[in-house]
């Protein structure tokens, strides 16, 4: 087993552990949410609940769709199964969309109906929870997104910090109400604004997925670092062309190399050999470069 095998298995072991933490987290928090947001008659906390049960549909979706995007090359797919996690971060985002209009279009006929609320004081340790135990299960899983490079992980994490943030507006409309009887409708208005920030994110996550499908390169700043870390080879004599493609927050790289031309094959050879080690070596995220020697002018 080489090294980028023992890499990717720990990858995989990573985000499927912190997938799981964040299913089982996302089970029990949605459970104890909804049971008081129905005793405590509150529609933005019911809102928020749902909100977190989506949360789980992205789990599912990760826990099950790392086994085939992590698959190795074969004959059919020479460059991998990668696109499918892209393809799942855009689940994601339209789960999250989907949530966001259904939670949205019953604030809004609940708001027009304008019926009376008497909300109950444990309504608030629905958002207090939320807040909390979201807000953690974002940064543990962001950080192994990041340390994976997984879109879908990363968006899974944003999908926990919609929960986190989207429960301060419930927080706050609840004890309003609370506080006061006549701001009532401030419960509904609370669910709408969760649906206005969960569309955001959703929206965001799914044009970056899109960008991914596209074939999006690395930036100009990356491009540049790459450029320079090759022209430190005293033996390179010019760069060009260098090209990237997206898969699923890693690279792969297309450039032509100038080399003296009096080098022998075997000597060019070794030189892109060097160039290939020193760019994959510098950036994990680049799983291979294709180089395209030339003779320097």
């Amino acid at each position: 087993m080489n090294n980028k095998t023992r890499h990717m298995d720990k990858n995989i072991a990573k985000i499927q552990r912190v997938t799981l933490l964040g299913f089982g987290a996302n089970i029990i928090l949605s459970v104890v949410k909804l049971v008081i947001g129905i005793y405590g008659n509150s529609q933005a906390v019911v809102a928020d609940a749902l909100h977190s049960f989506s949360d789980t549909s992205s789990d599912l979706v990760i826990i099950f769709g790392v086994k085939y995007w992590s698959a190795p090359p074969d004959q059919c797919h020479p460059f991998g199964h990668r696109k499918l996690e892209s393809f799942v971060t855009v689940i994601i985002g339209l789960i999250l969309l989907a949530t966001a209009a259904g939670i949205g279009y019953n604030g809004v006929i609940s708001l027009m109906d304008r019926k009376p609320v008497h909300l109950n004081w444990m309504v608030i340790l629905g958002p207090v929870l939320s807040i909390v135990v979201k807000e953690f299960l974002f940064r543990i899983t962001y950080r192994v997104g990041t340390q994976t490079h997984s879109s879908p992980v990363k968006a899974n994490a944003w999908h926990h910090r919609t929960d986190a943030l989207s429960s301060i507006p419930v927080l706050v409309a609840v004890v309003a109400c609370l506080i006061n009887p006549a701001l009532a409708f401030l419960d509904q208005v609370g669910a709408i604004l969760v649906s206005a920030f969960i569309i955001k994110v959703g929206l965001e996550i799914l044009f970056s997925s899109i960008n991914e499908l596209m074939d999006r390169g690395m930036s100009k700043s990356e491009l540049k670092e790459m450029e320079a870390r090759i022209r430190n080879n005293p033996e390179v004599r010019g760069v060009h062309n260098i090209r990237t493609r997206n898969l699923a927050g890693s690279f792969y790289v297309d450039l032509h190399l100038e080399v003296d031309a009096d080098l022998t094959v075997k000597k060019g050879h070794d030189i892109s050999e060097i160039v290939k080690e020193t760019l994959m070596d510098g950036n994990d995220r680049i799983i291979d470069v294709m180089i395209h020697l030339e003779p320097a002018q």
